[in-house]
C-alpha cells in the first residue's frame, strides 16, 4: 500500500509494538495519529516521528472510560476527513490477580482490551467507509479463552490470565462479526497474535522474560496493514504473518451474537450513565 496521504490512528502506540509500527508508518508517508494516556510519552513519540522526516499528531485518552473512548473518536473526526488504516493495538496484560474495574464499572481487560476498541471502530467507520479501500488491524493474542456468558466480568474465580485471554478472543469474535457488516464497503477487518512474549512493558509486568522483539510483531501488524496481499481479504486471524485459526468460539455464530448485543448494551448503559452525571437533572 502507498502511504503518502494516507491518514493512520494506532492506538496504545507512545510504548512497545505500537510505538514501532508508528515510527514505521511514519517513515513511511503516513500522517500518524498516536495515542497514548500519557502525554509526556506521547509527545516524545511525535517528536521522534518527526524528527525521521514524518507527520504525527498526538490524541491523549485513556480507553478505560467509554466516555473518553468517544472523545478520542471525536478528536479523530474533528482533525480529519479520512482515515485508512485504524490499529486497535492498546491493551491490558495478564499481570495482577487482584479483579479491576474500568471506570465504566466493567472488568477492566474486557473494557480496554475488548470494548473500548469496539466502540472506538464503531464510532470511526464512516470515516473509514468514505476511505475506502481502508484496513482495520485489531491486534488480540494466542492465547485465548472461551467466553463464558454467565460470567462475562469474573465476578466469580477471577483471574487475570482468564480475563486476558477471553478479551483478545472477544476481539476475534468481533473481527469476524465486523467483516460480514462491511462486506462490499471496500472496508477490511482482521485480527492477529503479533509475536509471542515481545520485549514489552506489558509483558515484563507480568514476570515474563521476552523471547521476541517488537520489531518481530511490528513485521507482523504492518503485513496486515500494508500489504497488497490482503487487499479484499476479511474476516482472518493470523498468528504472526501465517494466517491460522483462532478458538473454536470464534466461529460459533450463536456466540458472536451474544458478544455483539452483549457489548451494544454494555456501550448503551455506560452512554447513559456518563450522561447522568454531566446532566444530574435529566428526568
Amino acid at each position: 500500500m502507498e502511504l503518502k496521504d494516507k491518514t493512520v490512528l494506532i492506538t496504545g502506540s507512545t510504548d512497545g509494538v505500537g510505538r514501532v509500527v508508528a515510527q514505521r508508518l511514519g517513515a513511511d508517508g503516513a500522517r500518524v495519529l498516536v495515542h497514548g494516556r500519557d502525554a509526556t510519552r506521547g509527545k516524545a513519540t511525535v517528536a521522534e516521528i518527526e524528527a525521521a522526516g514524518g507527520n504525527a499528531e498526538l490524541l491523549v485518552a485513556d480507553l478505560s472510560s467509554l466516555a473518553e473512548v468517544r472523545r478520542l473518536a471525536e478528536a479523530v473526526h474533528a482533525r480529519t476527513d479520512r482515515l485508512d488504516i485504524l490499529i486497535n493495538n492498546a491493551g491490558i496484560g495478564t499481570a495482577g490477580t487482584k479483579r479491576q474495574v474500568s471506570a465504566d464499572g466493567y472488568e477492566l481487560r474486557f473494557a480496554v482490551n475488548y470494548l473500548a476498541g469496539f466502540l472506538l471502530t464503531s464510532e470511526l467507520l464512516p470515516l473509514l467507509k468514505a476511505s475506502a479501500p481502508a484496513r482495520i488491524i485489531n491486534v488480540a493474542s494466542a492465547g485465548q479463552r472461551a467466553i463464558d456468558f454467565d460470567d462475562v466480568m469474573l465476578t466469580r474465580n477471577y483471574d487475570g490470565v482468564r480475563a486476558y485471554c477471553q478479551s483478545k478472543l472477544a476481539q476475534i469474535m468481533f473481527t469476524i462479526d465486523l467483516a460480514q457488516a462491511l462486506k462490499n464497503t471496500g472496508v477490511t477487518v482482521n485480527s492477529l497474535h503479533p509475536a509471542s512474549y515481545m520485549n514489552t512493558t506489558m509483558v515484563r509486568q507480568a514476570g515474563v522474560t521476552p523471547w521476541n522483539s517488537v520489531e518481530t510483531g511490528a513485521d507482523a501488524i504492518l503485513n496486515l496493514a500494508t500489504s497488497p496481499a490482503l487487499e479484499g481479504r476479511s474476516g482472518l486471524y493470523f498468528d504472526g504473518q501465517r494466517e491460522s485459526r483462532a478458538d473454536p468460539q470464534a466461529y460459533d455464530a450463536k456466540a458472536r451474537q451474544q458478544l455483539r448485543t452483549l457489548s451494544r448494551e454494555l456501550v448503551e448503559r455506560a452512554s447513559i450513565s456518563a450522561s447522568m452525571t454531566e446532566n444530574p437533572h435529566m428526568p
